[in-house]
């Protein structure tokens, strides 16, 4: 069967199809990097790294670019409370974020553009907007001006009101629409600034994807990706300044992840159901974290429950049990993923029917008698697991870090790359630390000519 998705663009579930056959290109919003991730920003960072491994699987070539957003005026208000620079707190926050999602078990992506980085290509891409007619500058200000663009909306098909209040944006007088938003904004010199032809500034935050996209992906490419939050404004108006910009289309599929909830209510630090990741993962492993989001469609809303995390938790062991029990059988060779779960999750991403099947595939395994028979079985197991992300571990590593309540073997792994990076940036302080907090959890590192490897205490 061929790969269905849902598309927000159509309201639609559509066959997808490479805009370059056996290539295809994927963006995905990612973080703003001030504070922890939290479980909402964890949810669209697991569901796209179930659909990149499903197209690795599909397709020979795959470019997956989400991007690190470290200038916005949230980080700014950050510092300034804080009393620390920018820099650190986005590299801290940067690299804090990365640990949290290879806990998670997600893959990284192929490319990780920073805005900082990209001043150059949003500089240029709205002075071609300007060139064109489709922004103007006011103030200081350089505006992108709605009522230049014929279908304007086309993604969450609002009303101009309903878009108006949406936005959530200044109704300034320099203006000449209440709808337009910013593409450029003056910066005082206390705040972080780039030259340009509209003086010294920094960029609005839509601008910043649709230029790192096409720097990246190029004007027209196939799938991009986010949370619901998302549709609008953020992804409407990077379609206008993008399409406006290029004179192409945008991207051809639109994916967005449902909303997340705690116990039925939004999540929030006032109404004390405000989780980040490493608060769950002080509480359980991240495959259980995994499994838990992954238990609900991508599409749906996600109710955040101990209940549901529990279950998670119960359903790995039942999954590491099974292949406890084949330890000593060598599953190589026998590495194809099951059609049950393939097909699973080419039906838009059916990740809760692919891990009914996971069961299945356990319960078979579990019953199976002859060695060949187990072999295919538990091959056929690791296999789905690993295309939904689950069962990276060894069962003894499973069942030990649940024992003693110690990281898992992902986690461990984890830090140790993060150790690793900080010691290629020189950075021994933070490489120490790591050490020490390992070495606290009951994990010893060895280093030596060939890497780190390690040992449970």
């Amino acid at each position: 069967m061929p790969l269905v998705l849902y598309n927000t663009l159509t309201r639609s579930k559509d066959v997808f199809e490479p805009l370059t056959p056996g290539h295809v290109g994927m963006y995905v919003c990612g973080p703003t990097v001030y504070d922890l991730a939290h479980i909402g920003n964890a949810r669209p960072v697991i569901v796209f790294d179930v659909l990149y491994r499903l197209l690795k699987t599909l397709y020979p070539s795959v470019r997956y670019v989400r991007n690190i957003t470290d200038v916005d005026d949230k980080i700014n208000q950050r510092a300034k409370d804080a009393g620390e620079p920018i820099s650190a707190i986005t590299e801290r926050t940067t690299r804090l974020f990365h640990e949290d999602m290879a806990a998670l078990n997600c893959l990284p992506p192929d490319v990780e553009p920073r805005a900082t980085a990209h001043i150059a290509q949003m500089v240029a891409m709205i002075e071609t907007l300007v060139a064109k007619g489709f922004a103007y500058e006011a103030e200081g200000h350089v505006l992108f001006a709605v009522g230049a663009m014929a279908d304007y909306g086309m993604l969450s098909r609002r009303s101009k009101d309903e878009m108006i209040a949406g936005a959530r944006v200044e109704v300034a007088p320099y203006k000449r629409d209440a709808g337009d938003f910013v593409l450029w904004k003056p910066s005082p010199d206390d705040l972080p600034g780039w030259d340009s032809p509209w003086g010294r500034g920094r960029p609005g935050w839509h601008i910043e994807c649709s230029a790192m996209s096409l720097e990246h992906l190029g004007a027209s490419f196939d799938i991009h990706g986010g949370g619901q939050d998302l549709v609008f404004p953020h992804h409407e108006n990077e379609i206008a300044q993008s399409t406006c910009a290029n004179g192409a289309p945008f991207a051809h599929t639109w994916l967005h992840n449902g909303w997340l909830m705690v116990n039925g209510e939004k999540m929030s630090k006032s109404a004390g159901n405000f989780f980040t990741v490493r608060d769950l993962l002080e509480q359980a492993p991240g495959e259980a974290i995994r499994l838990a989001m992954l238990s609900t469609h991508y599409h749906q809303p996600f109710d955040w429950t101990n209940d549901a995390l529990k279950q998670a938790k119960a359903t790995l062991d039942r999954l590491y049990t099974a292949l406890r029990a084949t330890a000593d059988i060598d599953a190589n060779g026998y590495d194809e993923v099951p059609t049950s779960v393939l097909a699973a999750l080419k039906d838009d991403l059916n990740t809760p029917q692919a891990i009914s099947h996971l069961h299945e595939l356990a319960g078979a395994l579990n019953k199976a008698t002859e060695l060949e028979d187990k072999a295919r079985r538990k091959g056929a197991l690791l296999a789905a697991g690993r295309l939904l992300g689950l069962l990276a571990q060894s069962p003894e590593g499973w069942f030990q870090a649940a024992a003693t309540g110690g990281p898992s073997d992902a986690e461990i792994d984890a830090m140790i790359t993060a150790r690793a990076e900080a010691r290629k940036a020189r950075n021994f302080a933070e490489s120490d630390r790591i050490r020490a907090a390992l070495l606290e959890q009951g994990v010893v590192l060895e280093d030596s000519a060939a890497g780190t490897s390690w040992k449970r205490a």
